[in-house]
């Protein structure tokens, strides 16, 4: 029966969704008009909802956004229902400047893409409300019977206390151990026996889910269980956290949908996100290569009168997962640099495995000037359309830096290096600990989301422009 329900509100929140993209549209061009711009009837404008339709309803299913939207916080339905408006609007805004370019209003698609996040935003989060307030007052609750009287059951059920809006409650406690007396209680709860009475505790209690929550010493035979439980039809879950991990996120998965693999990763494997970060790379990229196509003269010939040399320099960098790939840059220093580096070691005014002096005798006259407004970057985009660098992620090392690391360290180059990245925005010349540069990755990493990205751009081009930080 809940699964029932579950399908005919998930179709019912389908069909809400798309009469409220309606609306937005017709809404914005209600505005737009009544603000004094000329625009076309609605109807020729109405098209772009059969694209915006199918595309809204699959980011919406991927986001989660229809299913067990009452565990999601506030925060999260609106950082979720904001990738799907930016991704839903970047893929339609592709299909009307392939097909109407000329015809459509841009400030029609502009005020339509705010309206309908406020609109679905209001909807998604009236729903997390009044799902929240139904199941705290007794509706729609699922009955759940724990397998498990030690610390991860009773850290289970403290996390079901905590969040009561989820419609789960507790009946009880089954002991595993069957060596020792029987505990009364856990938690405030009965034990209502042990392991083995399970399925006459299931015929006993109206009892929906059983959960194993054993710890790692303690690994029970559940086979014949679930083959029992299966036919009594009640939902079987397994608490798998056996292992403790400090930074890493955990994901349960299936290997070519037969093996179960519990994966614990410290950077993010949301393909949506990557997706649209590697969307964002791309454009900058051709931006970044238009600016240095326009720029290329004038710095070719300053570069050519300054000092003997080639225009560009190249020098091998490690990338994500240790790959090494050729970072291009426009030649900031004298063509001995590499030789004379040697000489200059004990001058090195950076802690750890990285090398940077102050008035470095290697840089020649242009090339301070490149380095002091970050032009000399520009080739890098070449290696971002490559795909061998993002936009924004951790500096690019050598690999005769990443050779000093130590092991902590080499998490910076789990992920694609970047042109910037918080350390270039953190006032990054007052900063002359290695160690600091890589917290600072860290938490980059940890904290990733696109959000983050775009402030990280944003902070880039005042820094740029300003010339705050450049070396």
């Amino acid at each position: 029966m809940l699964k029932e329900q579950a399908v005919f509100l998930n179709r019912l929140a389908m069909a809400t969704d798309f009469l409220l993209l309606v609306i937005s549209l017709w809404l914005s061009h209600f505005l737009i008009s009544s603000s004094g711009s000329i625009l076309q009837e609605f109807h020729s404008y109405a098209w772009v909802l059969l694209i915006a339709g199918p595309v809204w309803h699959f980011m919406l299913n991927y986001q989660r956004l229809y299913s067990s939207v009452r565990r999601l916080t506030y925060q999260d339905i609106f950082i979720k229902l904001f990738d799907v408006q930016l991704a839903g609007g970047v893929i339609v805004a592709s299909f009307i400047f392939l097909f109407d370019e000329q015809n459509f209003s841009r400030s029609l698609f502009v005020t339509f893409i705010l309206i309908s996040f406020v609109l679905l935003l209001v909807e998604k989060l009236l729903l997390r409300y009044a799902l929240g307030y139904f199941r705290k007052r007794g509706f729609n609750i699922r009955n759940l019977l724990i397998v498990g009287t030690r610390d991860k059951a009773r850290r289970f059920h403290r996390l079901i206390e905590e969040h009561s809006d989820w419609g789960l409650k507790v009946v009880g406690f089954l002991q595993a151990l069957e060596d020792e007396p029987l505990q009364q209680e856990v938690e405030g709860h009965t034990v209502l026996g042990y392991a083995h009475d399970l399925l006459e505790v299931c015929k006993q209690y109206p009892i929906d889910e059983v959960v194993f929550c054993l710890p790692r010493d303690l690994i029970l035979n559940a086979e014949d269980y679930l083959r029992d439980l299966e036919e009594l039809g009640i939902t079987v879950r397994m608490a798998l956290d056996f292992y403790e991990a400090r930074h890493s996120k955990r994901e349960l998965s299936f290997f070519h949908n037969e093996i179960p693999i519990l994966t614990f990763h410290t950077k993010s494997l949301d393909a949506q996100q990557l997706a649209i970060k590697r969307a964002l790379d791309v454009a900058g990229a051709f931006v970044g290569l238009a600016l240095t196509a326009l720029f290329f003269p004038f710095i070719a010939a300053a570069i050519k009168f300054d000092s003997p040399g080639p225009l560009l320099f190249s020098q091998e960098r490690v990338g994500e997962s240790g790959r090494t790939f050729k970072c291009w840059k426009f030649r900031s220093m004298y063509i001995d640099a590499e030789e004379r580096k040697k000489e200059l070691l004990a001058q090195n005014e950076m802690s750890g495995a990285i090398f940077k002096i102050k008035d470095d005798p290697r840089i020649t006259r242009v090339g301070r000037f490149l380095r002091k407004t970050s032009l000399d970057e520009l080739p890098q985009f070449w290696n971002v359309l490559r795909g061998e660098m993002s936009l924004v992620g951790t500096r690019p090392p050598t690999p005769g830096e990443v050779a000093q690391y130590e092991n902590w360290h080499r998490r910076r180059i789990s992920i694609k290096p970047g042109i910037s990245g918080l350390w270039q925005v953190s006032g990054r010349n007052q900063i002359d600990d290695f160690d600091e540069i890589v917290r600072l990755d860290l938490n980059y990493i940890d904290n990733w989301s696109i959000w983050l990205d775009l402030k990280i751009l944003l902070k880039t081009l005042r820094v740029v422009f300003l010339r705050e930080g450049s070396c």
